[in-house]
């Protein structure tokens, strides 16, 4: 299996998983240009692509859906709640009810070679959901937006090979950066996002033999740098309780709006 970002920022998201003509995106945040310049860029076509995941209906995870859906006819998996929020936002013009596929928190479903295991996540949005996806031998998921996480969302991510998670912000920057007070709070909040150092943490409790890559997304480049977020990760596995090493894992940063590299298990 295969895994790798073709944006992972606010400014839009769209992660690939798959193995050989099998793939699947989560996510569309950004143009059906880019995401077609992002599979390419690892020799992947948009025919590769048998499905989109959705994880909620924010902006910078469904502007390119509308298109891409309606170009490439790929079907859509989502919850009830992202759906209808999806079909609410401006803009985003007509879109194939039969696309549409219902995803429920906790019931799994498969998609040619892949069962995906959808788990509810904590973050301000109508119906909002992570996804864990194996091929029978490896499993990977997809963690970001989530202001929280608890012993549900630990044990829905045992025993993992890889897994892109959510580092957005580190938590003294977001005090004296340039957001207003109500969006410090709302990105500080349990319905907000990840900091380093609960990020951090939450890989300790999930690590295990078998993790081989960790890679960061989704970092804010106003109240994060991924240098700082990488380091934090390192000196929090170094501190924990955990029988891990920093070096047990490559972790890596998934660039803003460029294709990260691609991390295979």
């Amino acid at each position: 299996m295969e895994m790798f970002s073709i944006a992972s920022s606010s400014d839009g998201n769209s992660i690939c998983v798959g193995s050989g003509d099998c793939h699947i995106l989560i996510d569309a945040g950004i143009s059906c240009k880019r995401i077609i310049e992002g599979l390419d860029y690892y020799n992947h076509s948009i025919d590769d692509i048998k499905a989109i995941l959705v994880t909620h209906e924010h902006s910078d995870h469904i502007k390119g859906i509308g298109v891409v859906s309606r170009k490439y006819n790929i079907p859509i998996y989502t919850t009830m709640g992202t759906w209808q929020g999806i079909m609410s936002c401006s803009g985003m013009g007509k879109i194939e009810e039969s696309l549409f596929h219902d995803v429920r928190y906790d019931e799994t479903f498969r998609i040619g070679p892949f069962t995906i295991d959808p788990f509810r996540t904590s973050h301000d949005a109508n119906q909002p959901v992570d996804y864990v996806i194996t091929d029978g031998e490896k499993r990977v998921a997809v963690v970001t937006d989530l202001g929280v996480y608890d012993d549900y969302t630990v044990e829905k991510l045992r025993d993992l090979n890889a897994i892109l998670l959510e580092a957005n912000y580190d938590y003294h920057m977001l005090q004296v950066g340039p957001y207003q007070t109500w969006l410090k709070k709302r990105v500080n909040g349990d319905k907000g996002h990840l900091s380093n150092e609960m990020s951090a943490n939450l890989l300790c409790e999930i690590a295990n033999d078998n993790l081989s890559h960790v890679m960061l997304g989704h970092i804010s480049k106003d109240n994060n740098v991924p240098e700082l977020a990488h380091e934090t990760f390192r000196c929090e596995i170094k501190l924990s309780d955990t029988p891990y090493e920093p070096d047990d894992f490559k972790i890596l940063c998934a660039p803003r709006k460029e294709v990260s590299e691609r991390i295979v298990v």
